[in-house]
């Protein structure tokens, strides 16, 4: 088995599609970020800091995260309701992806 960051990156953020697991990440990253116990000491001038950057940069990611797909699942719903009220009758909207190509 080879390993690589990618591999890791992809194994952490399918495990994070799980709800549960991401609300365990943002309240540990909480915790984390209140107590007075950190793996790098912040008096150390620049590996002090590394860690808490890289906690926070994981927090709001994930904080985002929950809350565009709130958004995107409200506004969905809110959306559907609409497409059936002023219809009348339920339709499936198709979605097309198209790539990208620059033309030069």
């Amino acid at each position: 088995m080879k390993f690589s960051v990618q591999s890791l990156y992809t194994w952490y953020r399918n495990l994070l599609r799980n709800p549960k697991y991401r609300w365990w990440v943002i309240l540990g990253t909480l915790v984390y970020l209140a107590s007075p116990i950190d793996i790098a000491p912040d008096f150390i001038p620049v590996v002090g800091q590394i860690d808490d950057v890289f906690l926070l940069t994981l927090l709001v990611s994930e904080v985002s995260g929950l809350v565009i797909e709130g958004w995107k699942a409200r506004k969905g719903t809110v959306d559907s309701q609409a497409t059936n009220d002023s219809k009348g009758s339920t339709s499936t909207a198709s979605t097309i992806d198209v790539d990208a190509v620059s033309v030069k």
